[in-house]
Protein backbone atom coordinates (compact mmCIF):
# COMPACT_ATOMS: atom_id res chain seq x y z
CA UNK A 1 0.00 0.00 0.00
CA UNK A 2 1.43 3.54 -1.14
CA UNK A 3 0.59 5.36 2.14
CA UNK A 4 2.13 9.13 0.66
CA UNK A 5 0.17 8.84 -2.30
CA UNK A 6 -3.06 7.81 -0.75
CA UNK A 7 -2.40 10.39 1.88
CA UNK A 8 -1.52 13.06 -0.71
CA UNK A 9 -4.64 12.62 -3.24
CA UNK A 10 -7.09 11.29 -0.22
CA UNK A 11 -6.45 15.37 0.56
CA UNK A 12 -7.17 16.76 -2.38
CA UNK A 13 -10.73 15.13 -2.97
CA UNK A 14 -11.53 15.74 0.43
CA UNK A 15 -10.92 19.48 -0.38
CA UNK A 16 -12.82 19.10 -3.66
CA UNK A 17 -15.68 17.31 -2.07
CA UNK A 18 -16.44 20.07 0.96
CA UNK A 19 -15.97 22.88 -1.56
CA UNK A 20 -19.00 21.26 -3.91
CA UNK A 21 -21.25 20.45 -0.67
CA UNK A 22 -20.79 23.80 0.36
CA UNK A 23 -21.57 25.13 -2.87
CA UNK A 24 -25.21 23.54 -2.27
CA UNK A 25 -25.42 25.46 0.06
CA UNK A 26 -26.74 27.80 -1.92
CA UNK A 27 -29.17 25.26 -3.53
CA UNK A 28 -31.85 23.60 -3.40
CA UNK A 29 -31.31 19.84 -2.76
CA UNK A 30 -32.79 16.54 -3.23
CA UNK A 31 -33.82 14.93 -0.07
CA UNK A 32 -35.25 11.63 0.62
CA UNK A 33 -35.50 9.45 3.23
CA UNK A 34 -34.33 5.48 3.75
CA UNK A 35 -35.03 4.18 7.28
CA UNK A 36 -37.10 6.69 8.55
CA UNK A 37 -38.52 11.07 8.49
CA UNK A 38 -35.15 11.74 10.26
CA UNK A 39 -32.74 9.45 8.48
CA UNK A 40 -32.28 11.59 5.03
CA UNK A 41 -29.98 11.41 1.89
CA UNK A 42 -29.50 14.01 -0.37
CA UNK A 43 -28.14 14.39 -4.01
CA UNK A 44 -24.86 16.07 -2.30
CA UNK A 45 -24.00 12.48 -0.13
CA UNK A 46 -24.94 10.87 -3.75
CA UNK A 47 -22.83 12.71 -5.77
CA UNK A 48 -20.09 12.89 -2.94
CA UNK A 49 -20.40 9.40 -2.73
CA UNK A 50 -19.30 8.72 -6.53
CA UNK A 51 -16.67 11.16 -6.83
CA UNK A 52 -14.86 8.70 -4.36
CA UNK A 53 -15.77 6.11 -6.32
CA UNK A 54 -14.41 7.46 -9.35
CA UNK A 55 -11.49 8.82 -8.18
CA UNK A 56 -10.40 5.55 -6.14
CA UNK A 57 -11.12 3.51 -9.24
CA UNK A 58 -9.27 5.62 -11.75
CA UNK A 59 -6.21 5.94 -9.44
CA UNK A 60 -6.20 2.57 -7.39
CA UNK A 61 -8.34 0.35 -9.01
CA UNK A 62 -7.02 -2.69 -6.98
CA UNK A 63 -8.97 -1.12 -4.06
CA UNK A 64 -12.63 -1.38 -2.77
CA UNK A 65 -14.76 1.65 -1.58
CA UNK A 66 -17.21 0.35 1.38
CA UNK A 67 -19.75 3.22 1.43
CA UNK A 68 -22.82 4.63 2.80
CA UNK A 69 -25.22 5.36 -0.45
CA UNK A 70 -24.90 1.77 -2.15
CA UNK A 71 -22.51 3.35 -5.20
CA UNK A 72 -19.42 1.69 -4.35
CA UNK A 73 -18.32 -2.02 -3.90
CA UNK A 74 -20.34 -4.60 -2.16
CA UNK A 75 -17.62 -5.55 0.43
CA UNK A 76 -17.89 -8.35 2.94
CA UNK A 77 -14.73 -8.95 4.33
CA UNK A 78 -11.89 -6.37 4.64
CA UNK A 79 -9.07 -8.55 2.41
CA UNK A 80 -6.52 -6.53 0.65
CA UNK A 81 -7.26 -2.55 0.50
CA UNK A 82 -10.46 -1.00 1.38
CA UNK A 83 -11.93 2.65 1.75
CA UNK A 84 -14.64 2.89 4.15
CA UNK A 85 -16.61 6.02 3.38
CA UNK A 86 -19.03 8.24 5.13
CA UNK A 87 -19.53 11.14 2.23
CA UNK A 88 -21.78 13.35 4.86
CA UNK A 89 -22.14 12.38 8.23
CA UNK A 90 -24.77 14.23 10.24
CA UNK A 91 -26.89 14.41 6.86
CA UNK A 92 -30.18 15.59 9.05
CA UNK A 93 -27.55 18.30 10.26
CA UNK A 94 -26.37 19.32 6.54
CA UNK A 95 -29.69 19.65 6.04
CA UNK A 96 -30.85 21.53 8.98
CA UNK A 97 -28.33 23.83 10.21
CA UNK A 98 -25.67 23.89 7.68
CA UNK A 99 -23.02 22.86 10.46
CA UNK A 100 -22.24 19.91 12.94
CA UNK A 101 -21.54 17.29 9.50
CA UNK A 102 -18.53 15.89 8.46
CA UNK A 103 -16.49 13.94 5.68
CA UNK A 104 -15.42 10.98 6.86
CA UNK A 105 -13.06 8.72 5.33
CA UNK A 106 -10.40 5.99 6.87
CA UNK A 107 -8.43 3.50 4.60
CA UNK A 108 -7.69 -0.43 5.74
CA UNK A 109 -5.72 -2.74 5.27
CA UNK A 110 -6.28 -7.12 5.62
CA UNK A 111 -8.54 -5.94 8.65
CA UNK A 112 -6.50 -3.06 10.05
CA UNK A 113 -6.93 0.31 10.33
CA UNK A 114 -4.10 2.40 8.07
CA UNK A 115 -5.08 5.83 7.23
CA UNK A 116 -8.12 8.40 8.84
CA UNK A 117 -9.87 11.04 7.58
CA UNK A 118 -12.26 13.29 9.46
CA UNK A 119 -13.22 16.81 7.86
CA UNK A 120 -15.43 18.94 9.81
CA UNK A 121 -16.59 20.65 6.39
CA UNK A 122 -17.61 23.88 8.04
CA UNK A 123 -15.21 24.66 10.62
CA UNK A 124 -12.40 23.98 8.45
CA UNK A 125 -10.88 21.13 10.83
CA UNK A 126 -9.24 18.18 9.03
CA UNK A 127 -8.42 15.29 12.22
CA UNK A 128 -6.06 13.01 10.39
CA UNK A 129 -4.60 9.62 11.86
CA UNK A 130 -1.62 7.18 10.38
CA UNK A 131 -1.57 3.99 11.95
CA UNK A 132 1.56 4.40 14.65
CA UNK A 133 2.14 7.74 13.89
CA UNK A 134 -0.12 10.01 15.99
CA UNK A 135 -3.05 12.11 15.21
CA UNK A 136 -3.16 15.55 14.50
CA UNK A 137 -5.76 18.39 13.35
CA UNK A 138 -4.99 20.70 10.67
CA UNK A 139 -1.49 19.60 11.20
CA UNK A 140 -1.45 20.48 14.50
CA UNK A 141 -0.35 17.18 16.89
CA UNK A 142 -3.46 16.01 19.16
CA UNK A 143 -1.89 15.20 23.03
CA UNK A 144 -2.61 11.75 23.93
CA UNK A 145 -6.24 11.09 25.88
CA UNK A 146 -5.61 11.33 29.49
CA UNK A 147 -5.59 7.69 30.85
CA UNK A 148 -6.21 8.83 34.36
CA UNK A 149 -9.31 11.21 33.89
CA UNK A 150 -12.39 9.79 35.57
CA UNK A 151 -16.32 9.88 34.63
CA UNK A 152 -16.85 12.96 37.30
CA UNK A 153 -14.43 14.97 35.35
CA UNK A 154 -15.81 14.65 31.79
CA UNK A 155 -18.47 15.59 29.63
CA UNK A 156 -20.43 12.22 28.60
CA UNK A 157 -22.16 12.25 24.59
CA UNK A 158 -25.32 9.55 24.32
CA UNK A 159 -28.00 9.68 21.79
CA UNK A 160 -31.05 8.92 22.96
CA UNK A 161 -31.16 5.48 21.43
CA UNK A 162 -29.06 4.79 24.18
CA UNK A 163 -30.29 6.11 26.79
CA UNK A 164 -33.74 4.31 25.95
CA UNK A 165 -32.12 1.12 25.76
CA UNK A 166 -29.95 1.41 28.41
CA UNK A 167 -32.18 3.41 31.70
CA UNK A 168 -28.87 3.32 33.83
CA UNK A 169 -26.69 5.40 31.72
CA UNK A 170 -28.65 8.75 33.25
CA UNK A 171 -26.93 7.50 36.71
CA UNK A 172 -23.64 8.21 34.87
CA UNK A 173 -24.97 10.86 33.45
CA UNK A 174 -25.53 12.51 36.71
CA UNK A 175 -22.41 11.39 37.90
CA UNK A 176 -20.66 13.02 35.19
CA UNK A 177 -20.26 16.70 33.79
CA UNK A 178 -23.09 16.48 31.86
CA UNK A 179 -24.96 15.56 28.60
CA UNK A 180 -23.88 16.53 25.12
CA UNK A 181 -24.95 15.86 21.37
CA UNK A 182 -23.86 16.96 18.05
CA UNK A 183 -26.00 14.21 15.99
CA UNK A 184 -22.40 13.39 14.25
CA UNK A 185 -20.74 10.30 15.56
CA UNK A 186 -17.79 11.13 13.04
CA UNK A 187 -16.95 14.50 14.97
CA UNK A 188 -18.48 13.26 18.47
CA UNK A 189 -15.76 10.49 18.19
CA UNK A 190 -13.33 13.64 17.88
CA UNK A 191 -14.88 15.34 20.47
CA UNK A 192 -13.24 12.32 22.58
CA UNK A 193 -9.99 12.07 20.40
CA UNK A 194 -9.05 15.88 21.85
CA UNK A 195 -10.64 15.63 25.38
CA UNK A 196 -13.75 17.84 25.13
CA UNK A 197 -15.44 14.69 26.30
CA UNK A 198 -14.61 11.34 28.55
CA UNK A 199 -17.10 9.61 26.44
CA UNK A 200 -19.50 8.84 23.58
CA UNK A 201 -22.43 5.86 23.74
CA UNK A 202 -24.45 5.27 20.76
CA UNK A 203 -26.80 2.20 20.06
CA UNK A 204 -26.72 1.80 16.44
CA UNK A 205 -23.69 2.64 14.18
CA UNK A 206 -22.99 1.70 10.95
CA UNK A 207 -19.44 0.82 9.80
CA UNK A 208 -18.87 4.06 8.08
CA UNK A 209 -19.69 5.63 10.86
CA UNK A 210 -17.11 4.52 13.20
CA UNK A 211 -14.26 3.30 10.50
CA UNK A 212 -12.42 6.40 10.69
CA UNK A 213 -12.77 7.45 14.21
CA UNK A 214 -11.35 4.58 15.18
CA UNK A 215 -8.31 4.24 14.18
CA UNK A 216 -7.74 8.19 15.43
CA UNK A 217 -9.27 7.41 18.78
CA UNK A 218 -7.33 4.67 19.20
CA UNK A 219 -3.97 6.24 18.02
CA UNK A 220 -4.42 8.68 20.72
CA UNK A 221 -4.99 5.61 23.52
CA UNK A 222 -8.12 6.08 23.76
CA UNK A 223 -10.30 2.57 23.96
CA UNK A 224 -13.40 1.76 21.00
CA UNK A 225 -15.51 -1.45 21.91
CA UNK A 226 -19.08 -2.83 21.72
CA UNK A 227 -21.14 -1.32 24.71
CA UNK A 228 -21.16 -4.92 25.78
CA UNK A 229 -17.16 -4.50 25.44
CA UNK A 230 -16.13 -6.64 22.52
CA UNK A 231 -14.11 -6.31 19.95
CA UNK A 232 -15.62 -4.30 17.02
CA UNK A 233 -16.71 -6.04 13.72
CA UNK A 234 -16.16 -3.18 10.60
CA UNK A 235 -18.93 -5.07 8.22
CA UNK A 236 -21.58 -5.06 10.74
CA UNK A 237 -23.54 -2.55 12.58
CA UNK A 238 -23.77 -2.35 16.16
CA UNK A 239 -23.32 -0.27 19.68
CA UNK A 240 -20.27 1.87 20.13
CA UNK A 241 -18.47 3.49 23.16
CA UNK A 242 -15.17 5.02 22.74
CA UNK A 243 -13.80 6.48 25.68
CA UNK A 244 -10.88 7.54 28.00
CA UNK A 245 -9.62 3.96 29.44
CA UNK A 246 -10.70 4.61 32.87
CA UNK A 247 -14.18 5.74 32.10
CA UNK A 248 -14.35 3.35 29.73
CA UNK A 249 -14.44 0.36 32.45
CA UNK A 250 -16.11 2.84 34.63
CA UNK A 251 -19.02 2.66 32.31
CA UNK A 252 -18.72 -1.28 31.13
CA UNK A 253 -18.64 -2.37 35.09
CA UNK A 254 -21.38 0.15 36.55
CA UNK A 255 -23.64 1.36 34.14
CA UNK A 256 -23.64 -1.15 31.09
CA UNK A 257 -24.85 -4.93 31.23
Amino acid sequence: MDSKKIDYLARLWIMEAAAKIKQSFKETLDIDTKSGRNDLVTNMDKDTEAFFVQQIKENFPEHRLFGEEGMADSVTDLTGVVWILDPIDGTLNFVEQQRDFAISLAVYEDGAGKLAYIYDVVRDELYFAERGKGATVNGKTIPKINPDIELQDALLIANLSVTRKFPTMWEAVKVSRGLRLHGAASLEYMDVATGRAGAYLSANLEPWDIAAGKIIVEELGGIVTRINGEKMNLLEKGTSIVAAPKIHQTLLNNYLP
